[in-house]
């Protein structure tokens, strides 16, 4: 199952959107657009994280779909090597699994900051320069909130 954004960031005339395609015209995928309240829920937790700036609209929708599935008993899992997605889904109990790397080891909240100044900004700040010099802003770790058990 997945989310009608997918299909749109697959390259036209590619052999990934003709498999694409196949797939959802044999019934083999299904697309689906995650109710609002699932949407809503995703973009708070992305955002207490710290995440909401790197998730795309279309990481944002697969998620809320997760979430729908997993409500309604289903036990969904999302491939991908992509840590912001990991991150979310692990914080609100979507399984995951990574294909090129080994996937995160904590649960993590970011903190934007200047790496010139030092400065701290909060990670849903609109800046993306420091106000003090003028430095791109960076993000990193603000703290761990826990172990990921295996």
């Amino acid at each position: 199952m997945t989310v009608p954004k997918v299909h749109d960031e697959i390259k036209t005339n590619s052999m990934a959107r003709v498999r694409f395609n196949t797939a959802v015209e044999s019934g083999k995928v299904k697309i689906k657009i995650p109710h609002e309240e699932y949407s809503n829920k995703i973009k708070t937790s992305a955002s207490r994280l710290g995440d909401s700036y790197r998730l795309s609209e279309t990481d944002m929708q697969l998620l809320a779909l997760a979430l729908e599935l997993k409500s309604q008993g289903e036990q969904p899992e999302i491939i991908t090597d992509d840590y912001s997605i990991q991150n979310v889904a692990k914080q609100n109990g979507i399984e995951f699994y990574a294909l090129a790397t080994f996937g995160i080891q904590r649960i993590l909240e970011w903190v934007r900051y200047c790496p010139a100044c030092h400065r701290e900004y909060a990670v849903n700040s609109l800046f993306n320069t420091c106000q003090v010099c003028g430095t791109e802003l960076k993000r990193k770790p603000k703290k761990s909130i826990r172990k990921i058990k295996e």
